[in-house]
């Protein structure tokens, strides 16, 4: 299987609708993002999530991020709350991902963990794409378990042809995370420090930050 192949930022908007198409159905894609290339599909689609771990040889018991294109996206699938709103404010679009409880539709996206971990990244291309998306689109690292993430387009093209169905080219990317700050608890509670301080999040919440 040839993988369908496209430089995200010069993409029609016919092609943009049909790459939404093809993941909202299952479609296995890679994506640059703000921090480093993700892969990912439909997050309600089992079959294709477990295409990804197949890929990319990861443990089935790791979780995956949730890539939106909007806050009111994030809003149909978790408890959405009032510190998570001046959070989204503040860095939406950006390098924040915020874990928080699921609602009653989130709920079969837990797999097996007590929230979800949400992000609308900061790449307008990707955004645009993620606008366009009847699903929410689980997301990961693209590379193999344990080893380094792709920032080279080259390089990403020659290992995900043909196991992918659709990659979206996007140049070379930096190689720095999100920040992730876990809300599920009475207290926030910073899992990965990269992206944003902590003193970048404590100064919008006027709380203290674990």
């Amino acid at each position: 299987m040839k993988s369908r192949i496209y430089p995200i930022n010069e993409m029609t908007e016919s092609q943009m609708q049909e790459a939404a198409a093809m993941i909202d159905s299952g479609a296995v894609t890679v994506y640059p993002t703000d921090t480093v290339y993700g892969i990912g599909t439909n997050a309600f689609d089992e079959k294709a999530i477990g295409r990804i771990y197949e890929i990319k040889q990861r443990p089935a018991s790791s979780a995956l991020q949730i890539l939106i294109g909007t806050v009111a996206q994030a809003r149909e699938i978790v408890q959405w709350n009032e510190p998570a709103e001046k959070l989204a404010r503040a860095f939406w679009p950006g390098a924040l991902t915020l874990i928080l409880r699921p609602n009653e539709k989130g709920q079969p996206l837990r797999r097996g963990f007590e929230g979800l971990g949400l992000r609308v990244p900061a790449y307008a291309a990707l955004t645009r794409l993620l606008e366009r998306l009847k699903n929410p689109l689980a997301s990961t690292s693209a590379n193999l378990h344990g080893r380094p993430v792709f920032t080279n387009e080259k390089e990403l093209v020659a290992f995900f042809d043909g196991k992918a169905d659709l990659i979206l080219m996007g140049g070379t990317l930096g190689a720095r995370a999100s920040s992730v700050l876990d809300m599920t608890g009475a207290e926030p509670k910073l899992l990965r420090e990269d992206a944003l301080s902590r003193a970048d999040l404590e100064k919008v919440l006027e709380t203290t930050v674990k």
